[in-house]
C-alpha cells in the first residue's frame, strides 16, 4: 500500500460558496496583516497564510530570486447557479431530477470564459509570472518569488516546522479587483506537500506494519514463537465454508468459546451473491465506471483478466477496459509509495461485481491533491463515466494546520459539475475510525499528523457518496448473505507460553472511517434521516446549533479480517500473486459497481449524484440496517498465518470494534443508512 504519509502542513480553511464551511468550529489562526492594502473589491484568500507561519517560527524572507509556482483555480460562471442546478437534477423530489447537461453544455454555462482566462493571464504576466499550463479549471504559473509576491500582495518567508523548513505567505494573499471574480482559489503558495493516502491495506502489509505498534502496546508479549503450539495449524488456515465455519481448535480462550478461524478471503462471485447481484441477473451492462488512483499498473488489464479466469469469471471484452495515464509526467513516487495493490483492488472489485460495465482507469500523476483533482476533472470534462470510484483521502485538520482551502473549493467545483452532468462520485470514508490521535496511535492506516477526531476529505464533502465499511459474514461458501457488523478490528497477540492473548481486549488497529464533520452544514438529503442527536455534535465533540454533515452515507464489505482477494503482477519482481485486502478501499468500488448494476436496472439511465436517492430509500428493504448490537454471531476471529520464516504467527481479532464509531439501529456514523439490501437494485426499476 502507499506509505501512510500525512500532509506536511495544512492551512486554515476558508468557506467555499457551495459547501457552507462552518468557521466557528475550526481552530483557525488569525490572519496576518496583508502586505498591501485591500480595497473593497479585491479578494483576500482567507487561509492562504498557514497556521505554522508564526512570528516565532519565522526563519527569514525567501530570496526574491528563488523559483516559485502556484495554481490559480478559475471561478467560472455563476457558482451559485451551478450549486443550485446540481441540487435540482439530483433531488428525487425535483421536477428537474435527472435532466442532466452534456459536458459541452455544462462548460458553456458554468465554465471559465475566454475573457476570464485572458484577464488572469494578463494579471500574472504583469507581475512577471509565466503561465506554464492552462486547463478549463486552472492556470499553472511559474516565476521567481518576487513576482509571486507582487501578484498576490504578500511577502514569502521560511518557517521552522516539525517537518523542517517550509516557505509560506507572511500574510493572506490578495487577488486584485480586476480578476477577483475570475479567481476561485489559489493552491501551492506554501512549499509543503499535500498528499493523500490510499485506503487499501493488504493482510501481509498490515502484519508487517503492526510489529512496531504491538511492541509499544504489549511489550512483554512474544507474538511469534519458533515452537509451534499444540493443536494450532502450522500452515495458513481459514474458515472456508462460510463465516466462522471452522473452530480454531488449539487456540487459547479469547472473547467467546469456540472462536473460529477468520474467513478465507472473499471472491467477487461470493460478493455478487451476498449483495443480490447474482439473483437479480444484472452485470452492469450499459453503465460506465471511472476509477481514479495515483499512477497506473501497465499489467492491469491482463492481471484483471487472469484474476477473473482463475476464479470462474469472464475477462474483459475487447475495448471494455481503458486506461488514461501519462507515465512521463509521474512524480513523487518515493513519497506516495506503491499504489499497485489499490489499483488492482479497485479494478477487480468493479469488474467483479459489475462484469459487463465499461471501466476507464484514470491515473493521477502523483498522490498530490492537485494531480488527483486534475484526474477527476478529466473524467468530468470528457464525461468518461456515470460513476467515479475513489479509494483515497486525507485528514482535514493536522498538528501543523488545516487543509488548503483551495483543495476544498477546487474539488467541490468538480463534484458539482459532475452532478449537473449526471456523474456521481464515491469515496472511501477512511480506515482509522474517528481519525483521532488516540486511534492513530495503533491504527494501521491512520495519519499520524491528526490533532482531533474528524471526518476525512473528500469523504466529508456534501457532494459525494461516502462509503464506509462492514465485516460481512457469509452463511456458506457460495456467498449467501449471513450478516454484517461495522468494520473495526481489535488485535491481540499470542502470549509467550501460548496459553493466552494480550492485551485483552485487543488494541485498535483497523476500522471504517466516519463521523459528523465539524466543517459542513447538513445537506438537504440528510434531513429527516439523520437525527439531531447525531448531527448536532461533531465527531470532535463540538456542539452545533444547526445540524452538520454526517458520514458515511452507505457501507459495504471491507474488513481486513473478512478480507477480499486481489491479484496483480508486482512491477519489480514481475510475479503475479494474490492476497487478502481490506479497507473502505474495497467498499467504495463495490458500491460503484452496485450503482452500475442499478443503472442497468433502470434501462441505462444515469443516477448521477446518488445521495438523494440513497436517503430517499433509507429504512426500506433497499438497505440492510447494520446494527452491531443485534448480531449474535462470534465476534472473535483467530488469524493463523502458519509458520513464516521459521516462526508461528497467530493473532486474535475482535470485529465490530471500531474506534469512536459503532453501528446501531437506523442511521449511524459507522455504516450510514446501511449496505445494499434485497431490494436495492429492484428499487431503481420503480423510482422515476
Amino acid at each position: 500500500m502507499p506509505a501512510a504519509r500525512s500532509r506536511l502542513s495544512r492551512i486554515a480553511v476558508a468557506a467555499p460558496a457551495a459547501t457552507a464551511l462552518i468557521l466557528g468550529t475550526l481552530a483557525v489562526a488569525s490572519p496576518s496583516v496583508a502586505a498591501t492594502p485591500v480595497n473593497e473589491t479585491a479578494k483576500q484568500l482567507q487561509g492562504s497564510h498557514p497556521a505554522f507561519a508564526t512570528p516565532q517560527a519565522d526563519a527569514g524572507a525567501v530570496a526574491d530570486s528563488a523559483p516559485a509556482t502556484a495554481r490559480i483555480y478559475l471561478a467560472g460562471q455563476d457558482q451559485a447557479g451551478l450549486a443550485a442546478l446540481a441540487k435540482a437534477v439530483s433531488d428525487v423530489s425535483s421536477d428537474s431530477y435527472g435532466k442532466f447537461l452534456s459536458a459541452a453544455d455544462a462548460k458553456a454555462r458554468f465554465g471559465a470564459t475566454a475573457a476570464q482566462v485572458k484577464a488572469v493571464t494578463n494579471w500574472v504576466h504583469g507581475a512577471g509570472l509565466t503561465v506554464t499550463e492552462t486547463t478549463p479549471h486552472y492556470l499553472e504559473v511559474a516565476g521567481n518569488t518576487a513576482a509571486l509576491a507582487k501578484a498576490f500582495g504578500t511577502s514569502f518567508h521560511s518557517y521552522r516546522t516539525a517537518a523542517g523548513i517550509e516557505t509560506a505567505p507572511a500574510s493572506d494573499a490578495v487577488v486584485p479587483a480586476a480578476v477577483a471574480d475570475a479567481v476561485m482559489a489559489v493552491g501551492g503558495l506554501t512549499s509543503a506537500n499535500h498528499n493523500v493516502i490510499s485506503n487499501a491495506v493488504s493482510v501481509n502489509e498490515a502484519e508487517a506494519k503492526l510489529n512496531a505498534s504491538s511492541a509499544a502496546v504489549a511489550p512483554n508479549v512474544m507474538a511469534d514463537s519458533k515452537k509451534p503450539a499444540a493443536g494450532l495449524p502450522t500452515t495458513p488456515t481459514c474458515s472456508d465454508n462460510g463465516y466462522g465455519s471452522k473452530v480454531a481448535t488449539g487456540a487459547p480462550a479469547g472473547y467467546e468459546k469456540n472462536e473460529p478461524f477468520a474467513p478465507c478471503s472473499y471472491t467477487p462471485a461470493q460478493l455478487r451473491k451476498a449483495y443480490g447481484v447474482t439473483d437479480a441477473k444484472v452485470t452492469g451492462k450499459g453503465a460506465r465506471v471511472a476509477i481514479i488512483d495515483a499512477y497506473g499498473l501497465s499489467t492491469m488489464e491482463q492481471d484483471a483478466n487472469h484474476f477473473s479466469q482463475l476464479h470462474g469469471d469472464k475477462p474483459f471484452a475487447k475495448g471494455q477496459y481503458q486506461q488514461v495515464v501519462t507515465p512521463a509526467k509521474w512524480t513523487g513516487q518515493k513519497d506516495c509509495g506503491d499504489w499497485s495493490g489499490e489499483q488492482a483492488l479497485d479494478v477487480e472489485m468493479v469488474h467483479g461485481l459489475a462484469p459487463d460495465a465499461q471501466i476507464t482507469y484514470v491515473g493521477a500523476n502523483s498522490c498530490n491533491d492537485g494531480d488527483l483533482n486534475a484526474a477527476m476533472a478529466t473524467v468530468v470534462d470528457n464525461h468518461l463515466a456515470d460513476i467515479v470510484s475513489n479509494s483515497w483521502g486525507e485528514i482535514m485538520h493536522g498538528k501543523s494546520g488545516d487543509i488548503d482551502p483551495a483543495v476544498v473549493k477546487a474539488d467541490s467545483q468538480v463534484f458539482e459539475l459532475g452532478a449537473v452532468e449526471g456523474i456521481g462520485f464515491t469515496f472511501s470514508s477512511g480506515d482509522c475510525g474517528d481519525s483521532s490521535p488516540a486511534a492513530a496511535k495503533t491504527g494501521v492506516n491512520c495519519q499520524a499528523d491528526t490533532n482531533q477526531a474528524q471526518a476525512d476529505w473528500p469523504s466529508a464533502s456534501p457532494w459525494i457518496t461516502s462509503v464506509g465499511g462492514t465485516a460481512l459474514e457469509l452463511a456458506d461458501k457460495s456467498g449467501k448473505y449471513g450478516n454484517e457488523v461495522s468494520m473495526g478490528d481489535r488485535r491481540s497477540l499470542l502470549s509467550a507460553d501460548q496459553k493466552s492473548w494480550a492485551p485483552m481486549p485487543g488494541f485498535f488497529y483497523f476500522g471504517g472511517g466516519g463521523g459528523v464533520s465539524a466543517d459542513f452544514q447538513q445537506p438537504w438529503y440528510q434531513k429527516g434521516v439523520v437525527p439531531d442527536a447525531i448531527s448536532k455534535t461533531a465527531v470532535n465533540g463540538v456542539k452545533s446549533k444547526t445540524p452538520l454533515r454526517a458520514t458515511p452515507d452507505v457501507a459495504m464489505s471491507g474488513d481486513l479480517v473478512a478480507a477480499t482477494l486481489v491479484g496483480y503482477t508486482d512491477a519489480t519482481t514481475h510475479q503475479y500473486s494474490e492476497g487478502g485486502y481490506g479497507g473502505t478501499s474495497v467498499a467504495a468500488p463495490e458500491f460503484a459497481a452496485m450503482q452500475a448494476n442499478a443503472i442497468q436496472e433502470r434501462g441505462g439511465r444515469a443516477i448521477g449524484f446518488a445521495n438523494p436517492s440513497i436517503y430517499d430509500r433509507a429504512g426500506t428493504k433497499a438497505f440492510h440496517d447494520v446494527n452491531d448490537s443485534a448480531v449474535h454471531n462470534k465476534f472473535g476471529n483467530v488469524v493463523d498465518l502458519g509458520m513464516v520464516g521459521g516462526t508461528l504467527k497467530v493473532r486474535l481479532y475482535k470485529i465490530a470494534g471500531d474506534f469512536g464509531l459503532a453501528a446501531g439501529k437506523g442511521y449511524d456514523t459507522a455504516t450510514g443508512v446501511g449496505s445494499p439490501g434485497n431490494d436495492f437494485l429492484k428499487s431503481f426499476q420503480l423510482h422515476h
